[in-house]
């Protein structure tokens, strides 16, 4: 398995979680940019992209990037936090403190992005109910323990990582973005 991102320290952490749990013989982290990637061409026969679109404002540069580094006829998931409904959000949020800094857009302009890149989209999973799900279950066992647990989101996020929680339960819960 190969991966990449743009963070450095993000790099170096997952190879120090990829060591603790005896996986760095399997995984390969790179540090480098979605948008020109260090790889050879069809170097890949599947690919997948996680909470990445909401920091790129041109989404076709991406999805041009990942066609070219998959095989013919390669699969391409998405997990992406979209638009879903009309509405200012409300910030900070884990990806941007500001408007300004959020690239995020509605599963229409992905999809149309990835067609124009080559790709088919043969599915598409609104996990509106998922994610409320999944911060309700945090918050309780944040709660329930008193403290956050050693390793979490508020190591990635920093000191205002409950109001970026809770600005995105509050944008989720008004239907105004949802995890596709």
């Amino acid at each position: 398995m190969t991966g990449i991102d743009l963070t450095p320290e993000y790099v170096e952490t997952a190879k120090v979680l990829c060591r603790w749990v005896r996986l760095d013989s399997s995984i390969s982290l790179h540090q480098g940019s979605a948008l020109s990637m260090p790889f050879a061409d069809r170097a890949f026969d599947r690919a997948y992209m996680l909470h990445v679109g909401m920091n790129i404002d041109d989404k076709a540069k991406p999805f041009s990037e990942v066609s070219r580094v998959l095989r013919s006829n390669a699969l391409f998931g998405i997990y992406d936090v979209m638009r879903v409904g009309d509405g200012e959000l409300t910030y900070p949020v884990p990806w941007a403190t500001t408007a300004t800094s959020s690239a995020i857009a509605k599963a229409a302009q992905y999809r149309e992005a990835l067609q124009a890149a080559g790709f088919s989209v043969v599915a598409e999973r609104n996990r509106r109910d998922f994610a409320l799900a999944f911060f309700d279950q945090l918050r309780a066992k944040t709660a329930a323990a008193g403290d956050p647990p050693p390793l979490g989101l508020h190591i990635l996020m920093g000191r205002n990582t409950p109001d970026k929680v809770q600005n995105m339960i509050q944008n989720i819960s008004n239907g105004r973005i949802a995890p596709v």
